[in-house]
């Protein structure tokens, strides 16, 4: 398990709680089925990189308690975030948006 997640116990697909969203996003770099990667700080900026380079954004959680990321000029979007779990740990995130895409991204090793 990912040490920064310790302490959370989670069931795959369960949603991840708001208070509990900075320390998913936050606990490595996520990469995705297409081989993209990403990468959330703290701070609140977050790198998304894939073969045609890097793109720069930030995230937040909300006041309805949904990850949100904004990439500028103007796009925003807010996700339900859920957890994947594989043999009682954790090993990433699934983003699903209003359009109902969901995004599964697994936790660097």
């Amino acid at each position: 398990m990912n040490d920064a997640l310790q302490g959370i116990q989670a069931d795959d697909d369960a949603a991840v709680a708001a208070a509990d969203i900075p320390k998913a996003v936050t606990a490595g770099r996520l990469t995705y089925v297409d081989g993209a990667t990403q990468v959330f700080t703290a701070d609140g900026h977050t790198t998304y990189s894939e073969r045609r380079g890097d793109s720069a954004g930030e995230w937040y959680v909300d006041d309805q308690g949904r990850f949100c990321s904004f990439w500028p000029p103007s796009y925003r979007a807010c996700y339900a975030l859920r957890w994947m779990v594989e043999d009682a740990q954790i090993v990433g995130l699934r983003f699903t948006g209003g359009d109902d895409v969901t995004f599964e991204g697994r936790y660097e090793r």
